[in-house]
C-alpha cells in the first residue's frame, strides 16, 4: 500500500533531498517534519514542501506511514526512545546514518525490530541544509537498507520500492555486514586521509616546500579529508569495532611494505603492486558514492597572456559553466597544466568537445 504521509526528523541536506524527491513524484503525499532550527521547517513550509509552519511534537507523527530519522545517530536514538508507543503499529521508522550497529542496538533494546529498517543513502555533498537539498541527489546512487531480523517481508519489499523510486539503487544488507564494508571503503580512507595531511603538515620546512608542490596523486588520496572533522569524530566513534579491525589489518600490511623495502624484495613489491592495479581497475565507479563525482578535466594551455582567459570565454560563450579552475605547478602524475572542474557530467563532455574544437589537447580524468 502506498504511504499517505511521512515524517521527517532533520530536514538537512539528505532528508531535505528525500522530501523534495518524494514530493516531485507524488505531489499529494503528506510530509511533515521537525528540525533543529525553526527557520529550516518555515523554509519547507513556504516551499511547500510540508504540510506544518512549525515545529513538530512527537505526537504529530502518530499517524505517520514512515518516519525517516535524520539526525546524527546519538540523536536519532533519543528520538527513538520517544517514538516508541507513540506511532501507529504498522509505521516503519528508518534512518540515513552512515554507521549502522549502535541504532540497530537500540531498537533491539527498546524492542522495535519489527517497526524499524535502517537506510544508508550514499550520497552527498560538499554542501549542508534545507537550501541545498537536491530532489535529484539520491538518482543511481547506492541505498544501503539494513532491516532487523524482526523485520516483515512485505514491509522491506514496500520501503526497497520506495529507494527504487527516488532513483536510487537499492541493495539490502546485515547491518553489521554494512559497518564492516564501510568501515572499509569509506572510514578507513578518511583517516588515511586525516593523517596523511598530517603526516606532511608535520614534517614540511619553513618555506612549506611540500605544500608547493604537492601533486595530484598527493591531492587525489586526500581530497576526502577536506570532509567535515566533527562528522568524522561522530562516525570513528560510532563505528569503533569494525574500524579497530581494519586499522590493524591495514597496519600490518603497511609493515609488510615497509618490510619488502628493508629487503630491496622487489617481486614482492611488485607483486603486491600489480594486485592491488588489477583490482583497483576492475572497479566499476558509481555515478555518486559517499562523496559526489568530481566532473574534471585537463588541457594543455600556452604560457602567454589572456590564456586562461581565452578558455573560459569560449565555454562562457556556449553557456557552460566553471565550477573551479586551477593551475597545475607539479605535473609528475598527471597531464595537461590548466584544471577546470564542471558541475555535472553533461558539461563537462560538452566542454571538451567543444575545446578539442578549438584544437586544445584534452585529458580527462578517470
Amino acid at each position: 500500500m502506498s504511504p499517505h504521509k511521512i515524517g521527517f526528523i532533520g530536514l538537512g541536506l539528505i532528508g531535505g533531498s528525500i522530501a523534495k524527491c518524494l514530493k516531485k513524484l507524488r505531489p499529494e503525499l503528506k510530509l511533515i517534519a521537525t528540525a533543529g532550527h525553526l527557520k529550516t521547517v518555515a523554509d519547507a513550509y513556504e516551499q511547500n514542501l510540508i504540510e506544518n509552519s512549525g515545529l513538530c511534537e512527537i505526537k504529530d507523527f502518530y499517524d505517520c506511514d514512515y518516519i525517516f530519522l535524520c539526525t546524527p545517530v546519538q540523536k536519532n536514538i533519543e528520538y527513538l526512545r520517544m517514538l516508541k508507543g507513540n506511532i501507529k503499529p504498522d509505521c516503519i521508522i528508518t534512518d540515513v546514518g552512515s554507521v549502522k550497529s549502535d541504532i540497530h542496538q537500540a531498537v533491539i533494546s527498546l524492542d522495535m525490530e519489527e517497526q524499524f529498517i535502517g537506510g544508508h543513502p550514499m550520497a552527498g555533498s560538499e554542501k549542508t541544509g534545507l537550501s541545498n537539498a537536491d530532489a535529484y541527489l539520491l538518482e543511481n546512487a547506492y541505498y544501503i537498507i539494513t532491516p532487523t531480523a524482526r523485520s516483515d517481508k512485505k514491509a522491506i519489499r514496500a520501503f526497497r520500492d520506495i529507494v527504487a523510486e527516488l532513483g536510487a539503487i537499492p541493495l539490502i544488507l546485515d547491518y553489521e555486514a554494512h559497518d564492516y564494508a564501510t568501515a572499509a571503503i569509506s572510514h578507513l580512507p578518511h583517516l588515511i586521509a586525516y593523517n596523511l595531511v598530517n603526516l606532511v603538515r608535520n614534517n614540511d620546512d619553513e618555506n612549506e616546500t611540500m605544500k608547493t608542490i604537492a601533486a595530484g596523486g598527493f591531492r587525489d588520496v586526500t581530497r576526502i579529508a577536506s570532509s567535515s572533522p566533527v562528522m568524522w569524530e561522530n562516525i570513528c566513534l560510532s563505528n569503533q569495532k569494525q574500524l579497530l579491525k581494519l586499522i590493524d589489518m591495514y597496519m600490518n600490511m603497511l609493515a609488510k611494505t615497509r618490510e619488502d623495502i628493508v629487503n630491496s624484495n622487489s617481486e614482492s613489491l611488485l607483486a603486491s603492486f600489480t594486485q592491488a592495479k588489477d583490482y583497483r581497475d576492475s572497479i566499476t565507479i558509481p555515478a555518486k558514492g559517499a562523496l559526489k563525482k568530481v566532473y574534471e578535466l585537463y588541457l594543455d594551455l600556452l604560457d602567454e597572456a589572456g590564456g586562461i582567459a581565452t578558455v573560459a570565454t569560449i565555454l562562457a560563450s556556449n553557456n557552460l559553466s566553471i565550477k573551479n579552475i586551477g593551475i597545475i605547478h607539479n605535473r609528475e602524475f598527471e597531464a595537461g597544466v590548466l584544471r577546470l572542474e564542471l558541475y555535472d557530467e553533461k558539461s563537462l563532455k560538452e566542454s571538451c568537445a567543444l575545446l578539442k574544437k578549438h584544437h586544445y589537447k584534452i585529458y580527462e580524468q578517470e
